[in-house]
Parts: structure tokens; sequence; C-alpha cells
């Protein structure tokens, strides 16, 4: 009898947790879902999609600009460069995602011809490469 207590107590336990933890996580997913779908039926009428597609995927390759405290001074980090404010380091940043998604147009053509005509190494490989050889 005082089992049943028991599993009844626990049980009564769960529903308060899920309700109170649960939902807003299970809310939260499914107002960014319901976003990302609203998000897509407008890039497929828009003309400039690919490039902001192109540019946040390039942007998701670059490391971020790193603030370093050096004794009272504050620098900025970005690709082994230190930079003495933040505007020129994310200029840098900038300029890198651009080249990113200038080089994945540059490849498109031969990509969509065929893998037999594309390089072996992808743009990524390739600048490894380069950079290896350089040090």
């Amino acid at each position: 009898m005082l089992e049943n207590v028991y599993w009844a107590c626990g049980f009564i336990l769960a529903c308060i947790l899920l309700f109170r933890f649960g939902l807003p996580v299970l809310r939260r997913f499914d107002a960014e879902n319901v976003a990302r779908i609203a998000r897509q039926e407008e890039d497929k009428s828009d003309p400039a999609a690919h490039i902001r597609h192109a540019l946040e995927a390039a942007e998701e390759q670059v490391e971020p600009v790193t603030e370093i405290k050096v004794g009272s001074a504050v620098q900025y980090l970005f690709e082994a460069q230190v930079f003495t404010s933040r505007d020129d380091a994310e200029e840098a940043r900038a300029n890198r995602i651009g080249t990113i998604a200038r080089r994945f147009y540059a490849e498109l053509p031969q990509a969509l011809a065929g893998r037999e005509t594309r390089a072996p190494l992808s743009a990524r490989e390739r600048a490894a490469r380069r950079w290896r050889s350089r040090n």
C-alpha cells in the first residue's frame, strides 16, 4: 500500500518536472523550427539567399576574434595575428569570410560539372597544403 503512494508521488513529481523544465524546451524547439521553415520559404523567393547562405557557411569555418589582455592593454587575436583594435580584427575576419565565400563560387562550376573534372583536393585541403609548404 505504501509502495503505491511512493509511485504516485514519483509520478506527480515527474509530471511537475516535465511541466516546469520539459515544456519550455519543447516550445523553444518548436519556435526555432517554425522560424527555420518560414526562413526557408522566404529564401525561395529571395534571389540573394544563396549569397547569404554561402557567407553563413563561410562564417562557420572562420574562428572568432579573441580578446587578449596584456597588462592593462587589450589586444585582439585573429588567425595568429594581433590587432590593437577590435575593428581591425573584425575587418580581417570579414575579409577572410569573403575570401572563403568567393572560393566557393569559383569552384562551383567545376563541382557542378562533375567529380572527374574537379581537383582531387578541396579548397580547405589545398589551403592547408599551401600553409604547410610555407612553414
